[in-house]
């Protein structure tokens, strides 16, 4: 099981469990044991950095039991790889990839390149439906601190970082990250229920130019 001080368990709300563990590996390998374990009562998991919000059924199982389950659960030894998906990204369209060059004193050829060789994992999906977070930026990329004004508006498919993240605003939302290019991708629709990127999937960036994101402008993850 794991170690009693590496798990706190406490209530969210009347029908989930806040699971919260040491580190971000953890994370992924209690994730797993709780899925393969295929309680009765599982309705669903919502994995985030160090915490795992297991979502129960109250008419099949109370609190209480779920929470001794839930601490005596063995982990998993190597959780199951999440799904690659490689993300076309036009550089050339972030407004901010210069002022992030400024910040780490690196050549925007550079902020590129180190931004695209490195593959990402979503540790979690929030603040809209399907924004990714994905972590972590090379050493030469963190630390760059959010916009001063946040934009009242950031185009669907902008690929933006800041501190030791990355992200992607699948939909048109205020944000202060900074924008380093876009993506012509479509990643969320709501009404079909697609979410291609889930918790524990990798991601990697390659670099298009602007023909390569006119042709593929609104096509999905997956196409």
């Amino acid at each position: 099981m794991f170690k009693k001080k590496a798990l706190k368990v406490e209530p969210l709300g009347d029908q989930a469990a806040l699971v919260t563990l040491p580190d971000e590996a953890t994370v992924k390998r209690f994730a797993a044991a709780v899925r393969e374990s295929q309680m009765p009562w599982l309705v669903d998991l919502v994995p985030a950095y160090v915490s795992v919000a297991v979502h129960f059924d109250l008419a099949v199982a109370d609190y209480a039991s779920v929470a001794a389950a839930l601490a005596e659960l063995r982990p998993l030894s190597q959780p199951p790889a999440g799904k690659l998906h490689v993300i076309p990204c036009c550089y050339e369209r972030g407004p901010d990839l210069e002022r992030v060059a400024q910040h780490t004193k690196l050549t925007t050829k550079e902020v590129i390149r180190l931004h695209g060789e490195t593959t990402y994992t979503v540790y979690a999906i929030g603040f809209c439906p399907g924004f990714p977070y994905l972590g972590y930026l090379p050493p030469a990329l963190c630390g760059v601190p959010r916009l001063d004004q946040p934009r009242l508006r950031v185009e669907p498919g902008s690929v933006g970082l800041t501190g030791r993240q990355t992200g992607i605003y699948p939909l048109p939302r205020p944000g202060g990250w900074n924008l380093i290019g876009q993506t012509p991708l479509e990643l969320v629709h709501v009404e079909d229920g697609y979410f291609p990127l889930r918790a524990g999937d990798q991601v990697r960036f390659t670099r298009i130019d602007e023909e390569e994101f006119q042709r593929r402008l609104g096509k999905r993850v997956d196409e």
